[in-house]
């Protein structure tokens, strides 16, 4: 999708370079809120600091109903897609995978962290093994057609902006990370150089992939190409190698839905340690290590998501439309958190500073915008701009009954 809209194999490149830089300066902000406010609740917990309970409750909302519980539907849909070439089960195939894959991961969460993050090493080992094979297959496949020049033809702003949302959906995980920020070993200093040397090696990875399909592809093959890294192992290695890599890509999507879990339902928690009225979400199995209750709720509306899916044309598409303009919605008012709390906290404690302040972090909070106007306009596009309007207007109900309902327990609030 990227190079049919770049149309120009160097600024395919160019892109995803781009959105590494714009991930890095993004995890630089998220690594000084982070250090200095370390809290399993993550940016809930920066947002709640900065603008107050309510403001941080429709983002608790928005994360619960719509982004990570979006995003765990929309990659479960790509697992159900991929897995469903190795064994169909039928009319619904893919959501019906997309379903177990969620109810087991959800399992795996709940039996203890250790055994999460096990899974998470096991399956990341799996998925970077698969990108290193797409490079390498790039390397060796004769080229389909002669190289495109790079920069012949520059596209619009308004498609650039496009691209950036695919591509920026593509890195997007990197602010999970402030979810593990009190748990990480090393202490919240270590989060730093997790974040960047993480993203670091991610770049690296995203960019030779795209260097090796276009090589081995050509710009017009990717760009009509349903299944672009399948084809360029088939033609390197022959077919078994593009069956192979289906099961790549379900398990690169096993890890992206097991880390959304893992972090997703620590915003959960943390809703309901600071709203009464919501104290069930608030349970902590210290056994364990894991919020038991906030991983059901967030299974349960994670499963109520892919059956809508299931119901439109393409699940990934929908969900793709219904997440992205509510994500980077938030995702600007985290950034613009930065500049509230350097300003009404200037005494805490921070480990680590965000390098060229207040440029930095400005930047990022410009980008935020630029792609909140780019994935509003895709959806409105797309005539799905309204259910992303219905479940945030839903969440504007929820925090009125639960501000009255709290209000009633303690006058004070």
């Amino acid at each position: 999708m990227v190079a049919g809209v770049a149309g120009d194999a160097g600024w395919v490149l160019a892109l995803w370079v781009a959105g590494g830089v714009v991930s890095l300066i993004g995890a630089l902000c998220y690594a000084e809120l982070a250090s200095t406010y370390p809290h399993a609740g993550g940016d809930y917990h920066f947002v709640t600091r900065a603008y107050g309970r309510d403001v941080s409750f429709l983002y608790a909302w928005a994360r619960a109903a719509v982004i990570n519980t979006g995003s765990i539907a929309l990659l479960a849909f790509v697992f159900g897609d991929y897995f469903s070439r190795l064994a169909p089960l039928g009319t619904h195939s893919s959501a019906l995978w997309a379903a177990v894959i969620v109810i087991a991961l959800t399992l795996v969460n709940l039996t203890s962290l250790r055994a999460s993050t096990r899974t998470q090493n096991l399956l990341t080992i799996v998925e970077v093994l698969g990108l290193v094979a797409i490079v390498l297959a790039g390397l060796i496949v004769t080229p389909a057609v002669a190289a495109a020049p790079a920069f012949a033809a520059t596209p619009p702003l308004g498609m650039l902006g496009l691209a950036m949302v695919f591509v920026l959906l593509t890195y997007g995980g990197w602010n999970e990370a402030a979810y593990i920020s009190a748990e990480l070993r090393g202490g919240h200093r270590a989060i730093v150089g997790t974040l960047v040397v993480s993203i670091l090696i991610v770049t690296t990875l995203y960019v030779a992939v795209n260097a090796a399909l276009l090589h081995g592809l050509g710009l017009t093959g990717l760009a009509q190409s349903k299944a672009a890294p399948a084809d360029l192992l088939a033609r390197a290695f022959g077919p078994w190698a593009a069956q192979a890599l289906s099961i790549v890509v379900a398990v690169a999507a096993l890890t992206s839905i097991n880390a959304t879990m893992l972090v997703g339902a620590r915003t959960n928690f943390a809703l309901g340690s600071d709203w009464p009225a919501l104290r069930f979400l608030g349970g902590w199995n210290a056994e364990r290590g894991v919020p038991a209750a906030a991983f059901l709720v967030q299974g349960a509306i994670a499963l109520a998501l892919i059956g809508f899916g299931a119901m439109q044309k393409d699940g990934f598409e929908a969900m793709v439309e219904f997440t992205a303009p509510v994500f980077w919605g938030f995702l600007c008012l985290v950034g613009i958190a930065l500049f509230v709390l350097r300003h009404r906290d200037p005494s805490a404690p921070r480990p680590f500073r965000v390098p060229f302040y207040p440029l930095t972090p400005a930047v990022f909070v410009a980008v935020c915008a630029y792609l909140l106007y780019s994935s509003i306009s895709y959806a409105t596009s797309r005539s799905a701009i309204h259910v992303s309007l219905l479940v945030m207007a839903a969440g504007v109900a929820v925090w009125l009954a639960t501000r009255a309902s709290s209000r009633r327990r303690d006058p004070k609030r």
